[in-house]
């Protein structure tokens, strides 16, 4: 008796292969596109056709029809240039008017301060805290003859009752080495007959001559009469 199931037959994976290679399975055929020519482009001849087609039956507006306005657009300055404007600017307060320069950060600066003074008092004298009641200026002289005009001064100074006065002495740019009267006044301030009278000095201001001039705050103390004479003779 004949089974109703029908019957399967197993092959090797090896049949297969073989029977692939018999009959090779049919791929499509991969379609190419043709390269594109770079200069194969329209002629100027073919746009400005094109161009008239696109633009048959377009009529100029006219000028009645609108109102014609000028319109002034501010464009932004650039970072380089807000740059530039600041930078003319404080070249312009420091030449014009000697703001933004600070005579206390070059090396040209001097103060000091009597022993029982507080250093912050050189530092306000500098700032403009004191006020400059009289000045002497001796840029120009030599150091001989300025150290009379010194004491005459400072001895004017003390026995009527000053408390600010400013020295006038020069940088001494001309000077080979460093600024001779420059650093006389500040022996005759430190090392002096003077030295008890003064409390503190220091740079004056870009606006009072920089560091060619020289603030005094002077101790309000009493004066001899012997010091008071000798000024008076002086006088007549």
């Amino acid at each position: 008796m004949k089974s109703s199931k029908p019957s399967f037959t197993f092959k090797s994976f090896q049949d297969l292969k073989a029977l692939l290679e018999d009959r090779p399975l049919p791929f499509p055929e991969q379609r190419r596109a043709d390269p594109i020519d770079p200069e194969e482009k329209q002629s100027p001849e073919i746009e400005e056709e094109l161009f008239k087609k696109a633009m048959e039956g377009v009529r100029p507006i006219s000028r009645e029809n609108y109102i014609e306005r000028i319109f002034q657009i501010e464009l932004p300055e650039s970072s380089r240039d807000k740059e530039d404007v600041e930078i003319l600017e404080k070249l312009t307060d420091l030449v014009k008017y000697g703001r933004g320069f600070h005579v206390a950060d070059t090396p040209e600066y001097i103060e000091g301060t009597n022993y029982h003074i507080h250093p912050t008092v050189a530092k306000r004298l500098h700032r403009g805290d004191y006020s400059i009641q009289a000045f002497v200026d001796l840029h120009g002289l030599l150091a001989q003859d300025a150290k009379g005009v010194f004491e005459k001064f400072l001895k004017w100074a003390v026995t009527t009752g000053k408390t600010g006065v400013l020295i006038v002495h020069g940088r001494g740019l001309s000077s080979p080495s460093e600024p001779v009267l420059k650093k006389k006044v500040v022996e005759w301030l430190t090392h002096g007959p003077w030295r008890k009278w003064v409390a503190a000095y220091a740079s004056a201001r870009i606006c009072d001559g920089g560091a060619g001039a020289t603030y005094v705050l002077l101790n309000p103390r009493p004066v001899s009469k012997r010091l008071k004479k000798g000024v008076g003779a002086k006088k007549r």
